[in-house]
């Protein structure tokens, strides 16, 4: 069997540099003048030099074709599941190069395995293993535009495998990775990344450039502009993200990849904390063993749920009052059925609350503060929100709360760590880490 070619960075031979442009499904919409809007910024791209585009389903194609399966089937095979989402892609994909080609702008769009994605791991949560760029390096040769259908590859099988909601945001960046492009830009409808929600913090701030590795943290504690894997790739490439609103032309939210391109002054920063992140939809796990006399399970709980693909978080061990030992953690509400009937074929009792969130701070050396973790907690039992476990890392600290209380402890976190007039200063040297890069 053939190699899977490596997504190495090769630089892309030619006389013209390459762009690689990303459009989510709100930037897509699903109107004419959206489309149109779209194809004027890829075109303006396009007279600076080539251009790869990666698009995901306009608006909210991929829920109504989930909607649209559940009528065919109360449970959908995964893979005829994949074969229908990825038409969403599909038909984005054809769409803005017919759009392109209405401006005078030559396009040609291609499906995830026209592109040479090939995917591992299970349907609905590939694994990108290889690009073979031979396809889209003939487009470019020819003074085309790349539209390229992202979410999606073909697995060793030859079916279709799809890697996950926001999975377009990793396709662009393997893609960057493997052309040789020192950035990606990911285009949608938000000017950037904040420093909360702005839905329920009303004066977060635009953060104007941010580390790879806080930003990685953010979004694995629930920031929701980009997909974790993209980052985690685009930090282990050395490709930084640009994120900006496909509505305005505002610089954005740059994702600084090269940690020689940092402010060294802000690892000592006074001020150590960039942002505020949420994540509602988790169900709260604690299974405890049979007996005090019984041995604490741990590994059969990692080993279940890493068969079935279940991510766990804030995972702590603990001992109750009659001495048996046990663990405490969270998992996607959604998988909560599925990881109660896999611990109840262990020794032990299992109870599940399935309406947690978890609010984390992020930044960088948090740990290295012993004061920072006590704001937290003081901040929320101030506001009479009890914490029912805490996490920490050097960028993140992460509470879990009751979903009920999300709002208002992001909103108190935020007060706490970025009132309106230090948030400027704290976000100060990342903002000079890019100017440095220039």
């Amino acid at each position: 069997m053939a190699t899977a070619p490596s997504i190495a960075q090769r630089p892309l031979a030619g006389r013209r540099p390459v762009r690689v442009l990303k459009f989510g499904g709100t930037s897509m919409g699903t109107t004419p003048e959206r489309l149109a809007r779209i194809a004027s910024i890829v075109a303006d791209a396009y007279r600076h030099g080539g251009v790869v585009v990666v698009v995901s389903a306009r608006g909210d194609s991929t829920d109504r074709l989930i909607d649209e399966a559940r009528t065919a089937s109360a449970t959908p095979p995964r893979r005829e599941l994949d074969q229908l989402l990825a038409t969403g892609e599909a038909r984005s994909a054809a769409l803005l190069a017919m759009a392109l080609h209405e401006v005078g702008v030559p396009a040609v769009s291609l499906l995830g395995a026209q592109a040479g994605f090939t995917v591992s791991g299970r349907h609905a949560d590939g694994r990108i293993r290889g690009i073979d760029t031979v396809r889209v390096r003939q487009v470019l040769a020819r003074g085309e535009v790349a539209v390229v259908a992202g979410f999606q590859g073909l697995n060793a099988a030859g079916d279709v495998t799809t890697l996950g909601r926001g999975g377009s945001d990793t396709s662009a960046v393997a893609l960057a990775v493997a052309l040789g492009a020192a950035d990606c830009e990911i285009y949608t409808d938000v000017d950037g990344i904040y420093s909360a929600d702005p839905r329920l913090v009303p004066d977060a701030q635009l953060i104007p450039a941010v580390r790879n590795s806080v930003m990685s943290e953010m979004a694995n504690a629930g920031a929701r502009v980009l997909h974790t894997r993209s980052v985690e790739l685009a930090g282990r490439a050395g490709v930084d993200i640009h994120v900006r609103s496909a509505f305005n032309h505002r610089q954005g939210t740059t994702v600084v990849s090269d940690p020689e391109g940092a402010d060294p002054d802000m690892l000592e920063a006074e001020d150590r904390v960039v942002a505020v992140s949420h994540e509602p939809g988790n169900a709260r796990i604690t299974i405890c063993a049979a007996s005090p006399d019984a041995p604490a399970l741990g590994t059969e709980v990692l080993a279940l749920l890493a068969d079935a693909s279940v991510p766990v978080d804030v995972m702590t061990r603990f001992t109750d009052r009659s001495g048996r030992h046990g663990w405490d953690f969270t998992v996607p509400a959604t998988a909560a059925d599925t990881v109660t009937s896999l611990l109840t074929t262990l020794p032990g009792s299992v109870a599940v609350d399935p309406s947690v969130a978890k609010v984390s701070v992020v930044g960088t050396g948090l740990m290295s503060d012993p004061h920072t973790m006590g704001r937290m907690l003081n901040a929320l039992l101030a506001t009479g929100i009890d914490p029912m476990s805490l996490a920490t890392s050097q960028s993140r600290i992460s509470a879990t709360v009751a979903e009920r209380d999300c709002p208002r402890a992001v909103a108190v976190l935020h007060e706490e760590f970025l009132p309106a007039p230090a948030l400027h200063e704290a976000m100060r040297p990342a903002a000079v880490a890019v100017g440095s890069r220039a």
